[in-house]
């Protein structure tokens, strides 16, 4: 079936569409057709494409299940607009990691480690029982001394104790231990140690009995009570093993003076003897575990009994389509806290595949971030294969493969922020090339490289052997820009981690740069008590009035703007203070201003407007380093948890701009995320302005622009996982272009013509 064959073209129709920026936007969007949503960075894609069509779609299918239901679903805010018709259930794929938490891996959030079980529980040898005995996170499975973590925790005994120190002076560090409390009585006040000596001074076996009791204690010159608890005997039977829920001090303790260590009876295979001996076609369900996706389909194959055929094609179907959306370098076991947001995206969208529903909704989020010029046309073989099956298909993307593939392109702009918010082009991607729009520009444009600069020097990596590297030494060269390429899942980012462990980095990454709904650019920067010192200057008054958490607060919501009533099993209910309209300050605070602007009014300024209407020097000094990474758009008041991972990498960078005091080594992962084509020359003006100061900057990147652009490039490869960890090549990008043996050299070598 192609999307020809779906029928009349019906639409989403969209009337007067105002969530965030958006000014009253009137649109029709094709259903039953793939659909890229495009514009710069804070136009206002997300805010049509997320928090109104997805979010409408969301609310409205939630509203059909009982109150207790739904306080179990994903919330939906409804969005500010005054019509929306045309939509069906939505699945939203977005970026956010998979996260989960220690018993979570690709194996188990695929099903695939499920159908594995299954295969083992029926056809190995010898028998175990059901499928659950195979599982580490079932009792009947799971190794009982780790408790199917594959980990424990052990005591960190170097953090315990101060060797410098006397008993008396506080020598064991463990809380309640000090001088005179009481757990220090039961080891200084027993005659069995000498409480003025530093431990440092005393015999080993002194210690020892100190430490672990037992033998040792029983030869100490003056022998302990019969009850006598070493130290560390007694911080793990009081931390480590008790059933009850610990508190956050007690978390706190534990994370201070202990370490995981692999478990010393499963070797951290998580399951029990029986489960981890047991094979099918001589591997153990173990050994396929660590075996890489792509490699694994090929084994299961091999699997010949007619009675478990069903299981072995399921398996490979989920094993194949992950291989054929660029993750065939994974394992199983492989934690889904350690993927990155583009490999949860793409474990999500085979999530989808096999589904046999049509007429859906599906909202992806960059599906290509993360992946190689060279996967990227499996990526958009699979948005193409959602589509055919009868499904609408709105996809948030900057990149021009993506587009090229689309049956329709609607631009949002044409700036960020108040400057966007308007639909400034809807076509096909023949019409798009011939706009005069920011998105028709940059694929119109491509500035010349300029010369490769002069290394000042150069920094070793030697031996790497993390992950898949093959012992590789590298040298990097100082005072440059220079950018590591291969395919996902080539070593890249492995070889980037050797760097900052073998020499003193800074790491720029995506990871959020807060997790406090309350953290704002305000906030991040510090510039809220010189904000406050401004209004209060002006119109002399103090400072603490204009602080929603201190004399200025509206009394009835306490400065938040919202007073929040929890209705126990239904949805709690947020609602604006009445008040205070959700200012968070009083009347007679909000009535001082500065160029006509309340101490409220600061929120909605975005950086570039705050800028130019505050002009104190330390506020202006510290927003320019956020506008000089292109962030100029986003408010002053705007939550952080609300960024993308490539405006959190900026908003670093921007931070690092401005506290930075000497030639550093900076590592960038990926920074071109999220960024519009227009806004890379952006990214390219600030790196090189690093590289100006002395600096050495190392980028991980597939954007062929960054790469033609770099001074020097480091390619590795030729594959994912075992396939790669290889050198490929080191060099210009003119010579990488060169080199057949690299998919990076053959990308840019399609660019270049």
């Amino acid at each position: 079936m192609t999307s020809n064959d779906i029928g009349p073209t019906r639409s989403i129709r969209i009337r007067a569409a105002r969530t965030h920026n958006l000014r009253g936007i009137d649109i029709d969007v094709p259903r039953g057709r793939l659909v890229v949503f495009a514009g710069v960075s804070g136009s206002g894609k997300s805010s049509l494409v997320f928090d109104t069509i997805a979010a409408e779609a969301g609310y409205q299918l939630n509203e059909t299940y009982p109150p207790f239901v739904r306080n179990r679903l994903p919330r939906w805010s409804r969005p500010q607009v005054d019509s929306i018709d045309g939509l069906s259930p939505v699945v939203v794929i977005d970026q956010k990691r998979l996260g989960g938490n220690a018993r979570s891996t690709v194996g188990t959030i695929t099903d695939v480690y499920t159908y594995l079980r299954l295969l083992f529980s029926r056809v190995s040898e010898p028998f175990v029982g059901e499928s659950n005995h195979f599982s580490f996170n079932d009792p009947a499975g799971m190794c009982p001394t780790c408790a199917g973590l594959g980990e424990t925790l052990a005591t960190d005994v170097d953090r315990v104790l101060d060797l410098d120190k006397s008993l008396e002076q506080g020598a064991i560090l463990l809380p309640g231990f000090g001088h005179g409390q009481y757990w220090y009585r039961q080891y200084a006040d027993i005659g069995s140690f000498d409480p003025a000596t530093p431990l440092r001074e005393w015999a080993p076996e002194e210690r020892t009995a100190l430490l672990y009791g037992g033998t040792a204690a029983a030869r100490l010159g003056t022998r302990p009570p019969k009850d006598y608890e070493g130290v560390v005997e007694r911080f793990e039977r009081i931390y480590l093993h008790t059933s009850d829920e610990m508190s956050e001090r007690k978390q706190a303790v534990v994370h201070r003076f202990t370490h995981a260590e692999s478990c010393r009876d499963c070797g951290g295979d998580r399951l029990n003897k029986a489960a981890r001996t047991a094979r099918v076609l001589g591997h153990t369900i173990v050994e396929l575990g660590y075996t890489e996706v792509g490699e694994l389909a090929d084994i299961v194959t091999g699997v010949r009994e007619p009675s478990v055929a069903p299981v072995v094609a399921a398996l490979r179907e989920r094993l194949v389509a992950l291989t054929t959306i660029g993750l065939g370098y994974l394992t199983l076991s492989r934690p889904t806290l350690t993927l990155s947001g583009g490999e949860s995206q793409r474990i999500k969208t085979v999530r989808h595949l096999g589904s046999s529903l049509t007429e859906m909704l599906y909202v992806f989020d960059e599906p290509t971030i993360g992946l190689h010029p060279h996967d990227v046309r499996s990526m958009t073989a699979l948005l193409k294969q959602l589509r055919d099956k009868g499904n609408a298909v709105l996809v948030v993307e900057h990149d021009p493969d993506v587009m090229q593939i689309a049956d329709q392109i609607v631009e949002i702009g044409p700036g960020a922020g108040t400057d966007g918010g308007r639909v400034v082009f809807q076509g096909d991607f023949a019409e798009l090339l011939h706009a005069d729009t920011p998105t028709g520009r940059g694929l119109r444009g491509h500035r010349a490289p300029r010369p490769p600069r002069t290394a000042t020097g150069k920094i070793r990596i030697e031996n790497a052997t993390r992950n898949n590297l093959t012992g590789l030494d590298v040298d990097i060269p100082t005072g440059v820009l220079t950018v590591l390429t291969g395919v996902a899942g080539s070593g890249k980012s492995s070889l980037a981690a050797e760097l900052a462990a073998q020499h003193p980095a800074t790491v720029v990454d995506q990871r959020p740069v807060s997790t406090n709904r309350r953290s704002t650019p305000i906030t991040y920067t510090g510039i809220a008590p010189a904000i406050r010192k401004l209004f209060a200057r002006n119109n002399a008054v103090p400072a603490a009035l204009f602080s929603a958490n201190s004399a200025g607060a509206c009394p009835v919501c306490k400065g938040l703007g919202v007073i929040y009533t929890d209705l126990a099993f239904m949805d709690g209910q947020e609602i604006v203070c009445e008040t205070c309209g959700g200012r968070r300050f009083t009347d007679e605070v909000l009535g001082y201003r500065v160029d006509g602007l309340s101490i409220a009014d600061i929120d909605d300024l975005t950086v570039d407007e705050a800028m130019r209407r505050l002009t104190t020097p330390s506020i202006t000094a510290a927003l320019g380093h956020i506008a000089d990474v292109g962030l100029g758009y986003l408010r002053l008041g705007q939550s952080l948890t609300t960024l993308s991972g490539g405006e959190c990498q900026r908003l670093k960078i921007a931070r690092e701009l401005a506290a930075r005091a000497e030639h550093t080594l900076y590592i960038l992962d990926e920074p071109t995320t999220g960024l519009h084509l227009s806004d890379i020359d952006t990214l390219l003006g600030v790196l090189d302005s690093l590289v100006g100061k002395g600096d050495t900057v190392v980028v991980i990147e597939h954007n062929l622009e960054v790469i033609r652009r770099a001074d020097r490039v480091i390619d590795l490869g030729p594959g994912p996982g075992r396939h790669g960890g290889r050198l490929i090549y080191e060099g210009t990008p003119e010579q990488l272009a060169a080199c057949k043996e690299s998919a990076t050299g053959h990308a840019l070598r399609e660019m270049m013509r």
